[in-house]
């Protein structure tokens, strides 16, 4: 094909963009509610390779909210070798704790970052005691933040 790609910011933003710059043979990928909005013809729906696509919305400070949350987000990497990762994910089930979303993605040294979800929060002793034990056996451990978890439908 003929198209170009051109990354943009956010699917809003580009729909906006679309809308007053109006290139010519231009498109972006948003949702319906962009396209009512800035008066946008939809070309084609339903595009997504996975029918319950999702989008998830973070919200990053510099201080820790002081408010308890209801899930946690994680991330590390392990070193690449057999049992490293279930070493890791054992921590949370010993200290029982359910992990809600596992994702691991490539890093920059050729091993893989896992990201997690999991309900509970810092500020309980059990999370508390497990996100110390994983921090000891992991590598590049980072606590993302722990929210309570909304779901717009």
């Amino acid at each position: 094909n003929k198209l170009h790609p051109i990354p943009y910011y956010d699917t809003a933003g580009a729909a906006r963009m679309l809308a007053e710059e109006r290139p010519p043979s231009a498109a972006a990928i948003a949702s319906r509610l962009a396209a009512d909005l800035y008066d946008l013809q939809i070309i084609k729906e339903n595009i997504e390779d996975f029918p319950h696509n999702i989008t998830r919305f973070m919200v990053f400070a510099r201080e820790p909210r002081e408010e308890k949350g209801t899930k946690c987000s994680v991330v590390f990497s392990t070193a690449h070798k057999a049992g490293t990762l279930f070493q890791a994910l054992e921590v949370f089930a010993r200290h029982n704790i359910n992990l809600t979303r596992i994702e691991s993605l490539p890093n920059l040294r050729g091993e893989f970052a896992f990201f997690l979800d999991f309900e509970g929060d810092q500020h309980e002793p059990h999370v508390q005691k497990a996100l110390e034990e994983a921090r000891r056996i992991t590598r590049d451990f980072r606590l993302l933040g722990c929210y309570n978890e909304i779901n717009v439908e």
